[in-house]
């Protein structure tokens, strides 16, 4: 994706040198209170050194920042790259301290890897939704050259990428010293939380299949739970061929099932009047769909349990689908 890059956006050659770069300029204590949020991408590998052993690390980074970090599961990437997402909420004093921490951890495993060979200049890729990217670009690019002025690192943003039905998401990446990236990484975050809509706009689960974090502030739990036996709950069936839509038993369908949590409060939307919103989903998916009785609950919770069979892309594809029905609801306020 990188290589298809926008030319606004340039790096700090274009930008008059200083012998010394400014500090990025202080933030008001008012900005200091919004709560906000960034994402950005790191690798398989490196993930794990962000979680820590038995996730040491990444609650040693939450207590020290007071931000809450999420990284997406195992496998769950980013479309068109093989790197997981990292996803940084709270005010952002504390998101930016929690993203130096993390990338000076990053920095610090590339070093023991490298020695004294590795490049000082590193990148980190930001996730933006495209809808924001105008306000970190500017006038004419003014608001990204001056970022790239004022913090010395290099940002280029990529063009959207029409290839994934879906993604609304756009990679901003910078290039420099951990202190160029933090500095242009607070410019960025700064301005991205001036727009009210943004910091609402975690809310809503990635409209990417497959990606999402379950216990978004605002948004119902989603518990995913292993493979289940969907026989195992007595709710109405919605299969292909419309309620009641018989199971085949064949061993791919009984291999991929997903079970997870929806607000008791958003079944109804989920469902639809008579059904028809949830039998739209699994026609156009080819995922079955099986929503509990009315209280039987995910354990411990309010939540119905909502059954997904089929092969894993009809699975993370009607679940994209029953997730952006729930976020309707969470905007709208309906049932």
């Amino acid at each position: 994706m990188e290589s298809n890059e926008s030319s606004y956006v340039s790096s700090p050659e274009l930008a008059p040198k200083r012998s010394s770069p400014p500090p990025p300029k202080s933030p008001t204590s008012d900005s200091l209170e919004k709560p906000t949020y960034i994402r950005f991408l790191v690798s398989n590998a490196a993930a794990g050194s962000v979680i820590g052993k038995g996730g040491s690390t990444i609650t040693d980074f939450q207590s020290q920042s007071g931000a809450r970090i999420q990284l997406s599961r195992n496998q769950e990437f980013f479309p068109g790259t093989t790197d997981r997402i990292i996803m940084i909420s709270g005010l952002i004093d504390d998101v930016l301290k929690a993203v130096e921490l993390i990338l000076s951890k990053l920095l610090s495993e590339i070093n023991l890897e490298e020695g004294n060979d590795v490049d000082p200049r590193t990148k980190v890729r930001l996730i933006v939704p495209n809808s924001f990217c105008g306000g970190i670009i500017g006038k004419g690019g003014a608001t990204i050259k001056s970022f790239i002025e004022e913090s010395q690192a290099g940002i280029k943003i990529s063009p959207q990428d029409n290839n994934y039905y879906g993604l609304n998401d756009r990679l901003v990446t910078v290039t420099g010293t951990l202190d160029e990236q933090m500095r242009a990484v607070d410019l960025i975050i700064s301005k991205l939380s001036e727009d009210l809509h943004y910091p609402q706009s975690v809310n809503v689960p990635f409209s990417y299949a497959g990606v999402y974090f379950s216990g978004f502030h605002g948004t119902p739990y989603t518990h995913v739970l292993p493979s289940v036996a969907t026989a195992a709950y007595n709710g109405v069936n919605y299969g292909p061929a419309g309620a009641g839509g018989k199971f085949q038993n064949n061993k791919e369908d009984r291999s991929n099932s997903m079970t997870i949590g929806i607000a008791d409060e958003h079944i109804g939307l989920v469902v639809g009047r008579g059904g028809r919103n949830i039998m739209e989903i699994s026609q156009a998916t080819g995922a079955r769909i099986k929503i509990s009785d009315r209280g039987d609950f995910m354990s411990g919770t309010t939540d119905r349990k909502v059954t997904i069979t089929g092969s894993q892309r009809a699975i993370r594809a009607a679940e994209t689908m029953i997730m952006q029905k729930v976020a309707y609801a969470s905007e709208k306020g309906v049932n």
